[in-house]
């Protein structure tokens, strides 16, 4: 360490790297901690394929008959469970048949050959910075066959309350405790040096893996291993990230207008002076290591926002290798700087799935405030990471966006806006279901069973029979959409719209549907290391081991699933779906390694409740960035929903003083129900036709009286259309009663087509 201080001295803190700090051991030694952590990743991906996981080690090493059994020395005979033996074999005869199916074998092979190809190159180019190649391929060949202190983590069942009070310091230990959990301390000595030492070490290893020309997945969960390895907390890695996301920005704007003014001094035959200063500023050196004039800029950009780490700015632009010297690579990696998330690749998409967009998360609360400045410099900023939150139902259009706002500043968050006519259906009507005397009634019944009883024996009361027309149409139309868009998300992402960063996944209830549609979909594709982590709350979807296991194939990091036993919405939304294969968002996933199964069942004894607790139930499982001021506001929220379906219920009881229910009673619910579902949903579609429209008429620049009068003016030609052009679409519906949800669906659109056709008239007026 004497050593390593006095060639500190000697260089200058300003242009330290990793030669100047670490000794030649020390450096043999960081390619071997990144060699074992990568031999763990691997690791992870071969138990996902393997039949013999979180079975008994003893049937594991062997499988033998019953006498042998109990006439094995290392079993006590008076303790065997011969039956238990029984079972895990054929479960393990059963994963074997599964595990043996040819795509399954193709996806593994596959899955596997990816992984490899990304730890060569990783491997070559941490050795050509700090050793050799020959030493990194030797030290990554003896980590495959020695890998004690590689753990890699299993799947973790908990039971949480995500309304339990907690501390900030709480919070702070959960999130460094997940940390070490999933991705154990792999010993090293490296994480004796000094703080500063270890910083730059994690530093230089992303700016290593960003020169591979993409930050992808398993990049990411190599540098949680590394922070872990070092006894760093988390926040020193995501801190890091945004400082050089801004680096690397601010370098490619010098960069560019650099290029600006060389392009007008060629067009000067007399700036050949001016040409030959500039190239003789740039200095061997840097070119040597970046390949470029356009280099000591970017070394400059880079190197002056990460210089209180340490790093000199040399050191950084040839730790950055080519994406040093190219506005190309750097627009690539952050998506053409955001523009692929909101630009003409996602209004292809919109025409696959109605209103299929990603709105920006930051700046959407000062842009519904009618900041749009302060809006938009919010909604500017980039990072290297990307997360998408997905709502699965609506009954305000703000709600897209609104839950998603727990999303921390750690990454760049959007929104994912689909079919918002069939979302806003769905959750109006299961308000309208739960706020119902027939559900009140209903649930008292209910609770006596357990929900797998209900939907397995078809036991749900006839009530609440009778009123499963306003919920059942919504729930099968939006389902099918949630689908179909899934394969357009997964599309999206292959396609590169987020750019060469990792995607975080987060969503509830059909939200959640569309999410679990999209891994199968990148897993079909054999498109791996585009996903990071996953959090599915709430799911509609298969709890099989055979599906989450395929959905495991294609997440690097976290695959998390919320569930509650208590979810009696969802038991009855989904009861005649395919419940023969588990409902994930009613039970745990059973035999997948690396699934985190998190039950919620204290708080959630109802779906709707989802949509004001994705906050807390994020910050409880160790979610690495969340806003806890707008956790407060999720809470109110959820306090004002309760009190206000609570009130509307007792109102509805009063009305039957005795407790008894008359026979067409439940049916004139239903049919009042539906009423009250149709006219907030149109309401609402109305509201958004006035808005688009007023927005596309430019008249942003009136003063604020003139925009609501304008505004007020837009929606009641909205209004007005819906109700002179209503009545025949109104008969045409209910002629049809019988037909399919998406008959009624198109019927309800042409509310919104023919409103909107109406207000472009006026407008053109």
């Amino acid at each position: 360490m004497a050593d390593t201080s006095h060639r500190q001295e000697d260089t200058g803190k300003s242009e330290d790297s990793l030669t100047t700090i670490l000794s030649p051991e020390q450096r043999s030694d960081l390619t071997f901690l990144i060699a074992r952590a990568t031999a763990s990743m691997r690791e992870t991906i071969e138990k996902n394929f393997d039949p013999g996981a979180m079975l008994s080690t003893d049937l594991v090493d062997e499988l033998i008959s019953e006498d042998e059994k109990i006439l094995n020395p290392n079993i006590d005979p008076a303790t065997v469970d011969v039956e238990q033996y029984d079972r895990e074999r054929k479960l393990k005869e059963q994963r074997e048949k599964e595990l043996g199916a040819p795509k399954i074998q193709e996806l593994k092979a596959a899955s596997l050959r990816f992984f490899d190809e990304w730890r060569e190159d990783v491997i070559q180019r941490v050795g050509e910075v700090v050793n050799s190649r020959e030493t990194a391929s030797s030290q990554l060949k003896h980590s495959s066959t020695s890998t004690a202190g590689t753990k890699p983590h299993e799947s973790m069942d908990k039971k949480v309350d995500p309304q339990k009070p907690s501390s900030p310091s709480t919070d702070d230990a959960t999130a460094a405790h997940t940390l070490t959990e999933l991705y154990p301390h792999i010993s090293t000595p490296l994480a004796k040096l000094e703080e500063s030492h270890r910083i730059l070490i994690l530093h230089s290893m992303l700016l290593l893996l960003l020169s591979l020309e993409h930050y992808i997945a398993p990049s990411r969960v190599l540098l949680l291993y590394l922070t872990s390895a070092l006894h760093l907390p988390l926040s020193t890695l995501t801190k890091d990230e945004e400082k050089v996301a801004h680096g690397l920005l601010e370098a490619a704007k010098e960069l560019s207008g650099a290029s600006e003014t060389q392009k007008k001094a060629a067009e000067n035959q007399a700036s050949r002076k001016w040409k030959v200063g500039l190239a003789s500023v740039a200095g061997a050196a840097i070119i040597g290591v970046t390949g470029g004039l356009a280099a000591p800029l970017v070394a400059a950009g880079v190197g002056s926002v990460m210089g209180g780490l340490g790093l000199g700015a040399t050191a950084a632009a040839g730790y950055l290798g080519s994406v040093a010297g190219s506005t190309v690579l750097v627009g690539g990696l952050f998506g053409a700087y955001g523009g692929r998330m909101t630009g003409q690749m996602m209004d292809n998409y919109a025409r696959e799935v109605e209103d299929f967009a990603f709105l920006p998360v930051r700046g959407s609360r000062k842009r519904f405030e009618g900041k749009e400045e302060e809006a938009a410099e919010e909604s500017g900023y980039r990072r290297l990471r990307v997360a998408i939150g997905i709502s699965g139902w609506l009954t305000e259009k703000e709600e897209v966006v609104t839950p998603w706002r727990v999303l921390g500043k750690g990454a760049e968050v959007f929104a994912l806006r689909w079919e918002l006519e069939a979302l806003m259906n769905l959750g109006n009507s299961m308000t309208a279901m739960v706020s119902s005397a027939a559900w009140g009634y209903a649930q008292s019944e209910i609770i006596k069973r357990t929900i797998f009883a209900d939907m397995m024996g078809a036991l749900w009361p006839l009530g609440l029979l009778k009123i499963s027309r306003v919920v059942d149409n919504p729930f099968s139309v939006t389902k099918s959409r949630a689908e179909k868009a899934g394969e357009v998300l997964a599309d999206a992402l292959v396609n590169k719209a987020q750019g060469e960063r990792p995607v975080t996944l987060v969503g509830y209830s059909l939200g959640a549907r569309v999410i679990y549609t999209c891994l199968m979909s990148l897993a079909k594709k054999k498109a791996f290391g585009l996903v990071e982590s996953v959090v599915l709350i709430g799911a509609p979807t298969p709890s099989t081991a055979a599906d989450w296991r395929i959905l495991r194939s294609v997440v690097s990091g976290r695959l998390v699933n919320v569930y509650s036993e208590n979810d009696y919405v969802l038991g009855f939304l989904y009861r005649t779906s395919s419940i023969q294969y588990g409902v994930a968002g009613l039970q745990k996933v059973d035999g997948v390694p690396n699934v985190e199964n998190i039950d919620v069942s204290e708080t959630v004894s109802g779906h709707l409740r989802y949509r004001y607790l994705v906050g807390s139930i994020l910050k409880k499982i160790g979610f690495e960035d969340i806003e806890l001021s707008e956790i407060e506001k999720e809470e109110e929220a959820l306090r004002v929903m309760e009190e206000e379906t609570k009130a509307n219920l007792v109102r509805k009881q009063m009305k039957d003083l005795t407790g008894k229910r008359q026979a067409d009673e439940a049916d004139r619910e239903a049919e009042s129900m539906e009423k009250d579902v149709k006219e907030k949903t149109q309401k609402s579609l109305m509201q958004r036709a006035a808005e688009q429209l007023y927005i596309s008429t430019g008249k942003t620049k009136n003063s604020g009286e003139e925009k609501n009068s304008s505004r007020k003016s837009y929606y009641q030609m909205a209004t007005d259309q819906l109700h002179f052009g209503g009545g025949d679409t109104k008969n045409e519906g209910e002629k049809n009663d019988g037909d399919a949800g998406e008959n009624k669906s198109t019927g309800q659109k042409s509310y919104f087509q023919m409103a909107t056709d109406q207000l472009h008239l006026g407008k053109r007026a």
